[in-house]
Order: structure tokens, then sequence, then C-alpha cells
């Protein structure tokens, strides 16, 4: 999430929401969201249903959830997908500007 915020003026910039789900309750969601000043959408997940409808990995050897990054055009089409191995294997957000560019 911090490498989004890092870079959120970019996605700004080229009239992109970004949208985080994450498996944690409202009360800790909201929390992290202040206690980091982030600016784009948070969404709990707690009973993991957005994770069910897009198929998102989840891998309790590897601590849970398996990162998932996705671009949905303003139709509501999904154009992209990645599926991580690890919290490492998340694309660059240059890559992603570069997406988002091509769309």
């Amino acid at each position: 999430m911090m490498q989004l915020h890092k870079d959120y003026k970019e996605f700004e910039d080229r009239n992109t929401a970004i949208v985080v789900i994450g498996p944690e309750n409202d009360k800790k969601f909201s929390e992290y969201w202040h206690e980091n000043d982030l600016e784009f959408y948070g969404l709990p997940d707690p009973s993991h249903s957005v994770l069910k409808l897009y198929g998102q990995e989840v891998n309790l050897f590897k601590m849970g959830r398996m990162p998932a990054q996705m671009l949905v055009d303003k139709q509501g089409e999904l154009r992209y997908i990645h599926y991580g191995h690890s919290m490492k294997d998340i694309p660059e957000n240059k890559e992603m500007l570069d997406l988002i560019d091509q769309l």
C-alpha cells in the first residue's frame, strides 16, 4: 500500500482511483488508514467476499491473502490482473502507470 501511496499523485493525474481491499475488520482498517494518512480508498473485506469474487489466493503458510492488483476501466471491465505469489511479487507503480496510459 505504501508503494501506491508514494505515487498517488501520478495515479490521480491519470484520473485513476486506487481502491485497496484488505482482510481486516472496519476498525483496524480505519486505524491503519488514519495512522498512515492514505489518500486513496480502502475497503475492509473480513468476510472475504471480494477475495472470492476475483479468485484471490489465500496461503496460510505465507501469512494469508496473496497480493493481487487489478485494473478496472470506467465501464467496469477488468483490463489487467496480477496475482502475486508473495508480498514481494507486486508490480511496480511504473508498470501499472504504463498500463493505464495504454488504456
